[in-house]
């Protein structure tokens, strides 16, 4: 394992509550990342600092890049588009149709032919009440998978014969086959386990190597996995307990975004964390690659 230290910054100073989503829209040369419970969508440009904001009134659970001033976002009742000039936000879909009472959309990416995969968890964490969708760009939808409790990260391998995704509390990465054209995922398998006293699998994002980021919620780090052996290559310590979305950016796709919740944490933790909340970045010493933008 890589015990190397990687010096890791504040981007911006900005203190969410559940800071997550982190998504780097290459086109346009900005990070797009969110806070779940204040319902707020972030455009994080590196070139200046500055760090947008934009209020949808309601809990989000992902953002995907989509067009130059438009973005797609779960929010608690449903997939939306929303323009980043207007604030107007358009309806297209409710996948988890009828609703579960209690359940929030959460983590989800697109794939390569622009299909968002957005998974559902009951607020509360109740166990086995959310699930795994597809949404298609003319706003058809499919579920893939049932009785997931906490649905989160979403990438492919580099060939995109593999689907990795996360089910929290299982504490694994799960390998799927992956057929793009069909839009289907089966053959499940679990090749990473995560031990306990490093938290629990949150966010993810492949690099350039085919190796899995994973964001380590109650573990203060992100760490990096070979999703064929199972063995852990990197971590990287976060000043922040929960610790919930990786993302590379920047011109190069060297530059590791990672988001954090200043929420949730063990009373006795907080004083040991003072920037929890903020959006942080390091360099670990790989490249990423470019995100998959929503497509109609």
């Amino acid at each position: 394992m890589s015990k190397g230290k990687v010096e890791v910054k504040i981007a911006c100073d900005t203190v969410a509550s559940l800071g997550e989503g982190a998504i780097w829209d290459y086109k346009n040369n900005r990070l797009l990342w969110i806070d779940v419970p204040e319902g707020k969508v972030f455009i994080y440009t590196p070139s200046d600092g500055k760090n947008a904001e934009i209020n949808t009134g309601k809990t989000i659970g992902t953002i995907v890049p989509y067009e130059k001033n438009k973005v797609i976002v779960a929010l608690i009742d449903g997939i939306y588009e929303l323009d980043l000039e207007t604030e107007k936000l358009t309806f297209i879909c409710a996948p988890e149709t009828p609703r579960v009472e209690g359940n929030k959309y959460n983590d989800g990416k697109c794939d390569a032919k622009g299909r968002l995969w957005v998974g559902t968890m009951d607020m509360n964490s109740v166990t086995g009440r959310g699930g795994l969708y597809v949404v298609s760009g003319n706003g058809e939808y499919q579920q893939v998978l049932k009785e997931v409790s906490i649905s989160n990260g979403i990438c492919w391998s580099l060939d995109g014969d593999k689907m990795y995704y996360q089910d929290s509390p299982l504490r694994t990465i799960s390998a799927f086959d992956f057929n793009l054209n069909k839009c289907t995922i089966s053959e499940r398998e679990e090749v990473v386990k995560i031990p306990k006293d490093m938290g629990t699998p949150d966010g993810n994002t492949m690099d350039a190597t085919g190796m899995v980021w994973m964001a380590n919620w109650g573990g203060a780090c992100v760490s990096k996995w070979n999703p064929h052996t199972g063995q852990m290559l990197q971590k990287v310590d976060i000043p922040a307990y929960n610790v919930t979305s990786v993302a590379f950016g920047g011109e190069n796709l060297e530059d590791l975004y990672i988001t954090t919740a200043s929420k949730y944490m063990p009373e006795d933790k907080e004083s040991l964390y003072p920037d929890a909340g903020k959006l942080f970045v390091c360099k670990p010493g790989c490249k990423g690659i470019k995100a998959n933008y929503f497509s109609k």
